[in-house]
């Protein structure tokens, strides 16, 4: 049994009914990441662990104690969570040799689900880039279209699933950095609500961006982890005290009465023609099931890139000082002064991208300029928060692109970055307001899948499945 061809519904039913163990699953989740080597989608496999934790899944479910849907399912986390005693590198130079010595909430509450974190995945540097191509481990190659990005910075943790390699994984997004890997690598993923899930253990790119989230093979694969992962943690104080759901409440609803807007400013210029007809065929077979398809406005979504890495930057500019070569980090072994040896260590352990941004949020931050672009950039935040509040006034769910066109080619972003910016045109908006979106499979156009991404209120992640997964059980895949 591949681990991956089938939900995590299945596979724990096969469990509990005695056709496959958890250390055979394992076993086969293991062989083909060795298998897919030359993919580079994992930096550590987690072999010894794996195996410990499998036996131990086996011997519960053997004493009738097993403890749901996800005990002794393979998994894997994306390489800047922390996970105790194994190196956390987040795709960099400067923590290539860093163990974490403790294990973030996240991964705990997935690891006390019964899940067996068998590996963690390549990454862009510190998560920031949109086609994984700049880990310091080299690029990740998307498995179902070679010659294509896998998309960034989670394009490991997608492309682990769509090589079969593990049925779900988890990664992180910023800027669309769960739903635009997705997409490219035609999997589910789910960005939840800012506040839905503990970031405690997850090394910070932008604090008030960033927020964890699961890919998987099926709408309703997230929503088990997400069961599995919401709610308060007193290690973060960001967490909402909102109580969690059982996020697999709706997902045989339908969408009957559903009210679904259509953001015009999102299917104009700039959207591929093919993928516009995709996305409206699919909107149309929701409608024939009794979605009313409504259109909306988001006027001031067209600020959202400049106002999105602003933001950004300027917070990475702040959460990466920590990394000075004198603590925990790759250290330079010529320096001779306090001062060189913070200018050799990052200069030799941060990578270009990298360097851009801490470079650009460290300008937006100086006393000339806070005013004029980190403040601007904030009050447009506000503005564009307000906007999705209108908007869904009027209606229960937005739907858009995840992406403008197909993957970019490997290579092609990287001589343009503007390019590789403009590439989460759709996503970053999601951020800046705190809202949960996810990108589902819907269509093919020129034998490539096309990601339709929905957008939800505030902690509305359980209509927002619902909806998910009459997009994909209406979804016209081969």
């Amino acid at each position: 049994m591949n681990p991956s061809q089938k939900s995590i519904r299945t596979l724990a039913s096969s469990l509990t009914a005695g056709l496959a163990s958890s250390e055979s699953l394992v076993e086969e989740s293991l062989a083909l990441i060795q298998k897919t080597r030359s993919l580079n989608m994992f930096t550590s496999v987690l072999d010894i662990r794996a195996r410990e934790r499998a036996k131990a899944s086996d011997a519960r479910r053997k004493a009738g104690k097993s403890i749901g849907p996800l005990d002794g399912i393979p998994i894997a986390i994306k390489d800047n969570m922390c996970l105790v005693d194994t190196k956390t590198t987040c795709g960099s130079h400067i923590l290539e040799n860093f163990v974490s010595p403790y294990t973030g909430t996240a991964v705990e509450r997935l690891e006390a689900a019964g899940a067996v974190i068998v590996a963690k995945t390549n990454m862009d540097e510190f998560a920031m880039g949109s086609s994984n191509e700049n880990s310091y481990f080299g690029p990740v190659v998307n498995p179902r279209y070679p010659e294509l990005i896998p998309g960034g910075s989670s394009g490991g943790s997608a492309a682990a699933v769509a090589a079969n390699c593990v049925p779900a994984s988890l990664g992180s997004d910023t800027g669309g950095s769960i739903r635009q890997p997705a997409a490219c690598c035609g999997v589910v993923g789910l960005k939840p609500t800012y506040g839905r899930i503990s970031r405690y253990g997850l090394v910070a790119y932008a604090s008030s961006l960033d927020q964890i989230g699961p890919l998987g093979n099926t709408v309703e694969d997230c929503a088990i982890l997400l069961n599995a992962l919401a709610g308060q943690d007193p290690h973060d104080n960001t967490t909402s005290d909102k109580a969690p759901e059982d996020f697999c409440a709706e997902l045989a609803r339908g969408v009957q009465g559903m009210r679904i807007g259509v953001p015009k400013e999102y299917f104009g210029e700039g959207l591929d023609p093919k993928i516009k007809t995709a996305l409206l065929a699919s909107l149309a077979r929701l409608e024939s099931e009794g979605a009313q398809i409504i259109e909306v406005h988001l006027p001031s979504v067209k600020y959202a890139i400049s106002s999105y890495y602003i933001i950004a930057t300027a917070e990475a500019s702040s959460n990466l000082s920590r990394f000075d070569g004198v603590r925990y980090t790759h250290r330079a072994p010529t320096a001779r002064t306090l001062n060189d040896l913070y200018c050799r260590s990052r200069s030799e352990g941060f990578g270009k991208e990298v360097q851009r941004r801490i470079l650009l949020g460290s300008y937006v931050l100086s006393s000339g300029f806070y005013d004029a672009y980190y403040i601007q950039a904030q009050k447009v935040r506000r503005v564009i928060t307000d906007d999705f509040n209108k908007a869904f006034e009027l209606c229960d769910v937005i739907a858009s692109p995840t992406l403008p066109g197909h993957p970019l080619k490997l290579g092609e972003g990287l001589s343009d970055p503007m390019t590789m910016y403009l590439s989460d045109i759709y996503t970053v908006s999601l951020n800046l307001a705190g809202l949960p979106g996810i990108s589902v499979p819907c269509d093919e156009v020129d034998g490539l899948r096309v990601g339709m991404q929905l957008i939800g209120k505030p902690f509305g992640e359980t209509s927002l499945l619902g909806v998910a997964a009459a997009v994909e059980r209406t979804a016209k895949l081969s």
